[in-house]
């Protein structure tokens, strides 16, 4: 059974940043309380780093695998800026198709890790969905969607880079870390008339990944080029860099989002 490096790890928490896990017993989430904004995904409410000051901005980050949004909240708290909102909501728990069926934290079924794996397309569609939601209720929160970035960590970056593409909110930008673009023989149809094909993109990947390896990354970036203006795309490599993020990526993602989400001019 594959699995990433353990949370604890002296890599991990120097970047205090959560990998994702592929294995067999994932953590579980805590008992759901109520559900995200009101939709159909049943879990806990997202772990919030609130704004120093008004919240002008968002990022909402998902997590890996197995994981939670706990760990990235913290990650993300060492890095805030004053006027933007973190939002790292956890995905609900779900049988995993490639942890022999064991429930754990999951955005969507995964059948397995090679670039011609089957896919839960009805699985990732509905989460999907249901991010779209997160995102409509911070636009009734008062930020409005052009102010949000979207991100996440292998799973959630994936999920994170679909939404972009297939939503009608338009969005600021989005930081994807170790990750993949999922069904992506559906594109370009799929993105056709987004209002994000101007968007910046920030995508990260360490060279030693050996869950979502390098080559998915770097194929990744060269679909998204195809996609969205390439001028607004940035892609770093991280060399020896496992499937974990690390302080380098985490001072980048800052910069990223600084640039994105800049102050407004009254603030």
């Amino acid at each position: 059974m594959l699995r990433g490096d353990r949370v604890g790890s002296s890599r991990s928490r120097a970047a205090c940043s959560p990998q994702e896990d592929f294995r067999a017993s994932g953590p579980e989430c805590a008992q759901p309380a109520r559900c995200m904004c009101g939709n159909s995904m049943s879990a806990p409410l997202p772990a919030i780093v609130p704004a120093a000051r008004r919240a002008t901005a968002a990022v909402i980050f998902l997590h890996g695998l197995g994981d939670t949004g706990h760990g990235w909240a913290e990650a993300f708290a060492g890095i805030r800026i004053p006027h933007v909102k973190y939002i790292c909501p956890h995905a609900p728990t779900m049988p995993v198709s490639l942890n022999m069926r064991m429930s754990m934290p999951s955005w969507f079924d995964i059948h397995g890790l090679s670039p011609e794996a089957d896919e839960d397309e009805s699985g990732i569609k509905r989460a999907s969905e249901n991010l779209k939601a997160l995102i409509d209720q911070e636009v009734k929160n008062g930020i409005p969607s052009h102010r949000i970035v979207l991100g996440g960590f292998s799973q959630g970056g994936a999920l994170s880079l679909y939404t972009a593409l297939t939503t009608q909110q338009k969005l600021a930008g989005v930081v994807a870390l170790s990750c993949w673009l999922p069904l992506r023989k559906s594109f370009p149809q799929a993105s056709a008339g987004s209002p994000n094909q101007d968007m910046h993109l920030l995508q990260c990947h360490g060279d030693a990944d050996p869950l979502v390896p390098f080559v998915f990354g770097s194929q990744t970036v060269e679909k998204m080029r195809s996609l969205i203006s390439p001028a607004n795309i940035t892609f770093k490599t991280y060399r020896g860099l496992p499937h974990s993020a690390c302080p380098e990526e985490m001072v980048d993602v800052k910069r990223f989002i600084e640039k994105v989400l800049p102050p407004l001019r009254d603030e």
